[in-house]
């Protein structure tokens, strides 16, 4: 299939000129978007030009209020494994990039990617995301054997990862296909910048990353090669991060157009500060994004894609987590490490600097606190609720009776087999007042005796 380029950069920029609502206009849009049908890109335009303070608490009110609507309480965990730091490009912003002498690169073998990964089960997690710079030693093959062992491991509880993403460099078709008969979820790359001019200067030509469009369609190879669910994202800080929220919508509507089905998740990392990358310190960012900005970026996008995922990484600091995950965040990494064998303390190269340090306890513990729902779900997947047959279910609102419950279930083996103390007996206290909240009489029933059948050792159950 001959791809094409769907970004049409002057356009979205002349949307973003004089174009701030009026107040009855702001209403309208936001009354709108309350009927969780989502906004077409010239809403979303007129919402980015808002600057004054009370007409950005309505966009952030609205986007708490489709949040609760869609996802209640529930917040997905996952954790990184770095396979590899060793990388052929040079992307300016990068701590892997090429002529960054100050790092220590490596690739890890099919041990220590085992090591690394029975190091995130005994914290509890079940959600991993396989993650390397670029490079021909861990090509699409070594890719397949990393999540083959990544699947294997088993620790001392018997606990396994249930669900594999992947945020790896565009792939052929059929790279992509090895990669879905591995069963992987997601799969996830970066366009870093939807602006071509600026991306030659972030993304020197003469390496595989400088091909814009290469890296622009790679969603349609993946789609092409049978990939149900794919997941975009830009590095807020390279250009306007207005025209990035318009081009991130231009990128959903092709592929809901051409595939059917649009983006599971955006992902929304601000640049952070790199060992031997001047460019990524506060100073040389281009276009840096306030914490303020970022709260609305957050907002208007769950507004807009109101059934996408969103996704925030431990590169922000744990105040500002704590509060988007009331405008739309629902899924966070928790106890990151970004270089490879981190979890090992090892001392390679990372790829920026952390925000958030806390353990998986801890962040646990808050959303306890918060009233949220910590859910290592992956029940949808493994019932074949992706993609298209995923959105069927969310848009009506009927993916709710799964979803609250199976967040529920991997919470108390949580609870049950790596909880502190402390935070155990507080999250039982807290399902026991969720259980209470299902209105249907058989699905309470059922929920109850699921979660007495985990407290009794059974795992891994989920509708």
């Amino acid at each position: 299939m001959k791809h094409t380029n769907f970004i049409d950069r002057e356009k979205l920029y002349g949307l973003l000129e004089n174009n701030t609502p009026a107040e009855s206009e702001l209403n309208d849009i936001l009354n709108k978007a309350r009927k969780l049908k989502g906004l077409n890109l010239d809403d979303v335009a007129k919402l980015l030009c808002v600057e004054d303070e009370t007409s950005i608490a309505k966009i952030l009110d609205t986007a708490h209020y489709c949040k609760e609507e869609i996802y209640g309480k529930r917040l997905v965990l996952f954790a990184p494994i770095y396979t590899g730091n060793a990388c052929v490009n040079n992307c300016v912003y990068c701590g892997f990039r090429r002529d960054n002498k100050a790092l220590k690169r490596k690739i890890l073998t099919l041990d220590e990617i085992e090591n690394e990964t029975l190091h995130l089960l005994r914290m509890g997690h079940k959600r991993a995301l396989l993650i390397c710079g670029e490079s021909p030693r861990n090509d699409a093959d070594y890719m397949v054997e990393a999540i083959r062992r990544t699947y294997a491991a088993k620790d001392e509880k018997g606990s396994t990862i249930r669900r594999i993403n992947v945020e790896l460099a565009p792939m052929s078709v059929g790279d992509f296909a090895k990669l879905k008969a591995e069963r992987i979820g997601t799969y996830v790359c970066f366009q870093e910048t939807y602006d071509e001019v600026e991306y030659r200067k972030f993304h020197p030509a003469g390496t595989p990353k400088g091909d814009y469009l290469n890296r622009l369609t790679v969603m349609d190879r993946a789609m092409e090669g049978g990939i149900d669910d794919v997941g975009l994202g830009v590095l807020f800080g390279l250009v306007d991060y207005r025209f990035e929220i318009l081009a991130i919508m231009e990128h959903a509507r092709h592929l809901e157009e051409d595939f059917g089905c649009g983006p599971h998740t955006v992902s929304f990392p601000r640049i952070e500060p790199a060992e031997g990358t001047p460019f990524s310190l506060p100073e040389n960012i281009p276009h840096p994004v306030s914490d303020k900005d970022f709260m609305k970026i957050i907002a208007i996008i769950r507004i807009a894609m109101p059934y996408t995922g969103i996704i925030i990484s431990t590169r922000e600091r744990p105040e500002m987590r704590d509060q988007l995950v009331k405008y739309g965040v629902s899924q966070i990494s928790a106890a990151s490490e970004t270089n490879p064998g981190g979890y090992e303390e090892e001392n390679t190269g990372a790829q920026f600097t952390l925000g958030d340090h806390r353990s998986l306890d801890e962040v646990i513990s808050m959303m306890i606190d918060g009233g949220y729902i910590p859910s290592f779900c992956t029940g949808c997947y493994r019932k074949g609720r992706v993609g298209a047959d995923f959105m069927d279910l969310a848009k009506p609102g009927l993916i709710k009776e799964y979803c609250k419950p199976n967040a529920m279930f991997t919470f108390r083996e949580y609870l049950e087999d790596y909880a502190s103390p402390a935070t155990k007996e507080k999250g039982l206290r807290l399902l026991k007042q969720l259980t209470q909240t299902f209105p249907k009489e058989e699905l309470k029933r059922r929920v109850e005796g699921n979660l007495c059948r985990i407290g009794d050792g059974e795992r891994d159950l989920y509708f």
